[in-house]
């Protein structure tokens, strides 16, 4: 097992989600040969210049950080050859070029966040819960051309219970996903890591596959001419971030919790009933959503109460 701990690896990382894996690897006693990260960008009211969450665990850790521009560029290319890399690892990162992936005699590993070959895409977290999942889970495997199509590592399932929402879902999936990336490492230093390929999905060969594409305004408008299940899965979906909206006095109403109710609706789809004080909730095709925490236009994010304790529905009408 030495001789996994002797394994040069490069991590290549942006986000939160992926500092849980960076920080297993250490933990586990990886030689971390570098850290690739976003370069940092400006932020907030004084835009200033703000670290990635990965770039600030590399340097409180003191481990040697690029952050390239562009990942062709061949000063950098020239920078990742020196370290040297046995083995590369992609979490929450960006799509990388042949030359990247390539590079290391062992090849680049990536952790997805969902059981592939289910769920290729940007936000499989999202998508599982927007479609009403029991399970979801993470896979390791080998990058090659197409995106997300690699030799799958290693698997591991976990359920989605009926209150999760996508943040709930990301928190417990990065500790998972960390765990697993760290049985990767250890299997394939011994060697006793079998590739399994993902089956060919061209045409339509495999209509019972479910894609995970980037999130749209579109995608987080609620239609309620729809079954108040599919509502419900949708705000969880989207909650924390970016949030399912619908309109309140022409003005977005973003919902980040919410309840259904059911039973025949006494009101059109998309109206709304409330009692000005402990209760607002709109109309589905089989029920109600009741909402819980919410944040209006210009407004913080607030419980529900909170929130009509302010607000007067009759001047806005």
């Amino acid at each position: 097992m030495e001789h996994f701990k002797s394994l040069r690896i490069v991590f290549m990382g942006t986000p939160e989600f992926a500092v849980a894996s960076l920080d297993a690897l250490v933990k586990a006693g990886c030689t971390i040969a570098g850290v690739i990260t976003a370069p940092d960008k400006p932020a907030g009211r004084g835009l200033l210049l703000q670290q990635s969450a990965v770039k600030k665990y590399a340097v409180e850790h003191g481990l040697h950080v690029l952050q390239p521009v562009k990942l062709k560029d061949p000063e950098f290319l020239e920078e990742l050859k020196k370290l040297n890399a046995d083995l590369q690892i992609v979490v929450a990162f960006r799509m990388l070029p042949e030359q990247v992936w390539n590079m290391p005699p062992m090849g680049s590993v990536n952790l997805h966040g969902s059981l592939l070959p289910q769920y290729r895409g940007a936000a499989p977290i999202n998508w599982a819960v927007i479609n009403g999942e029991p399970e979801t889970g993470v896979t390791t495997f080998k990058l090659k051309h197409e995106i997300d199509t690699g030799d799958i590592l290693l698997q591991e399932r976990f359920p989605i219970g009926e209150n999760d929402t996508a943040g709930t879902i990301h928190d417990r999936m990065k500790e998972i996903g960390a765990a697993l990336l760290v049985k990767t490492v250890k299997g394939l230093a011994a060697g006793s890591l079998a590739e399994t390929p993902q089956p060919v999905t061209t045409g339509s060969a495999h209509p019972h596959l479910k894609h995970a594409p980037k999130i749209h305004t579109d995608t987080c408008r609620i239609n309620w001419s729809q079954p108040v299940n599919t509502v419900y899965n949708l705000v969880r979906g989207l909650s924390p971030y970016p949030g399912a909206f619908t309109v309140l006095n022409e003005k977005m109403l973003k919902i980040f919790r919410a309840e259904k109710e059911t039973g025949f609706p006494r009101i059109t789809e998309g109206d709304y009933e409330t009692d000005g004080k402990t209760f607002l909730k709109f109309a589905c095709t089989d029920g109600y959503l009741r909402l819980l925490e919410i944040q209006l236009e210009g407004k913080k994010k607030m419980e529900i109460t909170e929130f009509l304790r302010g607000y007067r529905f009759n001047e806005n009408q």
